[in-house]
């Protein structure tokens, strides 16, 4: 192997390490939005009565 070569196969190893060690603190951090608040009455209004 050329030393070209070798050069970018250490730097390609040293950034694949660093992407799987980065991925779960960057999983850790996030959090999932709120669900909105649509609660929906199904009760009548009171001055429906029959």
């Amino acid at each position: 192997m050329t030393r070209a070569k070798k050069i970018l196969t250490t730097i390609a190893l040293i950034l694949t390490a660093a992407a799987a060690s980065a991925s779960p603190a960057l999983a850790d951090n996030s959090m999932p939005a709120p669900a909105p608040d649509t609660t929906v009455s199904v009760a009548p209004p009171a001055d429906s009565a029959p």
